[in-house]
C-alpha cells in the first residue's frame, strides 16, 4: 500500500542537485531525467526512485522468466537495468570477452520511495509509510544546500584518471575491415562495432560527475543509477521501448553528425545530415529490423513508421532519430514485449542474431549494461526504459571506470571515418572525466 502525496514545483532544475544529494544515503537509487528535451512522448519531467524493498539480481540464464515472475508478483513500481548480455537468454549466444566491470547482468528493485516529477508538482509515493514521513523527507531536500548553486562542477577526482584504450585506433579500423568483409559475403547487412575506455584503480565521485556529464548534453533519456556498488551515469539521448496501455514505441537512433557553434554552419550539418545516403540507410535497416521485432507481438497491421528519419539535435551531436509505433493486447505480458525486442536493433544489426555472433568475435570487451537498458514498469504494467550509450559505468568497490562508443558499419563505411564518429560520441564522457 502506497501513502501518495503532492507538492508543488516551482524549479525542478534548482531541485535536482539537492534530491539527488539527500537520496545517496540510500545504497538504491534511480534517477530518469528528461531534461525538458521537446522530444515526444515523456510522462514524466523526471523520476526518482530509492530504496529497496525488494531486489532481483540475477545472471542471463532465464533471466527475463525470472524478471517476469519478479514483475508481475510485486504489481508495483518496479525500477532496474537489463545488460546486453541478456542476449544470451533470448538467443543462443555467449559472451566469452572480458569482463572488468563485473555487473549483475540483471538488476531491478522495488522502492520504497519514489517521486515523479510533472511540470508544477511532484507526486510522492512511499511505501508502507506514513504522510509523516513524507513531510519531513521533503523538509530535508528542501534544506539540502550540498550541492547550491551547481557547486559541483569544483569537484575534484581523488586521483588522477589515466583513461586507456582497450582497442587502438590500428585495431579498430582492422576491425571495421573485417565487419566490411562480412557485409560483402552477404553475411549482415549493418553491424555496430563498438570499442572501450577505460581506467583501473581509479575512484570518482559519481554523483558530482553525473551532473556535469548530464549538464553538458542535456539528453532526454538521462539516467544516474546506484545500485549498491554498481553506478551509471548516463546521457543516453535514445529511447528504446515504452508501453503506455497497449500503445508500444520505440526510437533508434542511427546516423550522426558533429554540430557548430556557427549556427549558419550547424544548420548545413544538420541538412546534411538528413540527405546523406549512407547515414539514412543505416537508420533505415535498423527500422526495419525494429518493425520486424515489433510484428512478433503487435495487434495485426498495428505496426507503423511515425516519423523515419528525423533530424534532432542535441548539445553534442545531431542525430536521426525514427519513431516506430504499434498496438498490443490489453493481456500482452510486458516482459515479454521486451525480451522480443532485446537488445534493441541499433546496438546489434542487422540481422540481428548474425551481427551478435559477429559483435561477439571482433570486440575486445563484454559490453555488459553498455548497449543495454535502464528504466521502469509501473505498477500497472507499463514501462519506459533508455539505451544505455553516452554513459560512464563505475564498480566503485574494485574502482574500475568505463565506457564504450560505437557505430554502424555499412558497405558504404570509410573505417577512417567510423573511427572519428567514436571519438565524436566520446567527447562528453572524456571531458568529464579529464576535468
Amino acid at each position: 500500500m502506497r501513502t501518495i502525496k503532492k507538492h508543488s514545483l516551482s524549479d525542478l532544475e534548482m531541485l535536482k542537485p539537492k534530491i539527488l544529494n539527500w537520496a545517496q544515503q540510500y545504497e538504491e537509487v534511480i534517477w530518469l531525467d528528461g531534461n525538458d528535451y521537446p522530444q515526444k512522448e515523456q510522462n514524466y519531467r523526471a523520476v526518482l526512485a530509492i530504496d529497496a524493498f525488494t531486489a532481483l539480481k540475477t545472471d542471463a540464464y532465464k533471466g527475463f522468466d525470472k524478471l517476469r515472475e519478479y514483475q508481475s508478483t510485486a504489481k508495483d513500481w518496479v525500477f532496474g537495468y537489463l545488460t546486453y548480455d541478456l542476449k544470451n537468454d533470448v538467443e543462443n549466444l555467449n559472451s566469452q570477452n572480458s569482463d572488468e566491470l563485473d555487473f549483475p547482468d540483471l538488476y531491478f528493485f522495488q522502492p520504497k520511495k519514489v517521486f515523479l516529477f510533472s511540470e508544477d508538482f511532484v507526486e510522492v509515493q512511499y511505501l508502507n509509510m506514513v504522510a509523516d514521513e513524507i513531510e519531513s523527507d521533503w523538509v530535508s531536500i528542501l534544506e539540502n544546500n550540498s550541492f547550491e548553486n551547481n557547486s559541483f562542477e569544483n569537484n575534484s577526482f581523488e586521483n588522477k584518471i589515466e583513461i586507456q584504450n582497450r582497442t587502438s585506433k590500428k585495431e579498430y579500423i582492422e576491425k571495421v575491415n573485417k565487419a566490411l568483409e562480412y557485409i560483402k559475403r552477404g553475411d549482415i547487412y549493418e553491424v555496430n562495432l563498438c570499442q572501450e575506455f577505460y581506467a583501473e584503480t581509479t575512484t570518482i565521485d559519481p554523483l558530482p560527475t553525473f551532473l556535469q556529464l548530464n549538464e553538458i548534453s542535456k539528453p532526454p533519456f538521462s539516467a544516474f543509477l546506484k545500485l549498491n556498488e554498481f553506478f551509471a551515469l548516463s546521457a543516453s539521448p535514445e529511447r528504446y521501448i515504452k508501453k503506455t496501455g497497449t500503445r508500444v514505441i520505440s526510437q533508434p537512433i542511427k546516423g550522426t553528425a558533429k554540430r557548430s557553434k556557427n549556427n549558419e554552419e550547424d544548420l548545413e550539418l544538420a541538412k546534411q545530415l538528413a540527405n546523406d545516403p549512407k547515414e539514412r540507410s543505416e537508420n533505415i535497416m535498423i527500422t526495419d529490423l525494429v518493425r520486424n521485432d515489433l510484428s512478433k507481438f503487435a495487434e495485426k497491421g498495428s505496426v507503423q513508421v511515425e516519423e523515419l528519419c528525423g533530424v534532432y539535435s542535441f548539445k553534442q551531436v545531431h542525430q536521426l532519430i525514427s519513431t516506430i509505433i504499434c498496438e498490443v493486447s490489453p493481456s500482452s505480458e510486458s516482459v515479454d514485449i521486451i525480451r522480443n525486442t532485446f537488445p534493441m536493433g541499433s546496438m546489434t544489426g542487422a540481422p540481428k542474431v548474425s551481427a551478435m555472433k559477429i559483435i561477439e568475435e571482433i570486440e575486445d570487451a563484454k559490453r555488459g549494461l553498455y548497449s543495454g537498458a535502464i528504466g521502469y514498469f509501473s505498477p500497472n504494467g507499463d514501462f519506459d526504459f533508455n539505451v544505455v550509450i553516452r554513459s560512464i559505468l563505475y564498480n566503485s568497490l574494485i574502482e574500475y571506470v568505463s565506457f564504450s562508443v560505437g557505430g554502424a558499419i555499412t558497405t558504404n563505411s570509410i573505417p577512417e571515418k567510423e573511427y572519428e564518429e567514436c571519438m565524436l560520441k566520446a567527447k562528453a564522457m572524456r571531458q568529464v572525466l579529464n576535468r
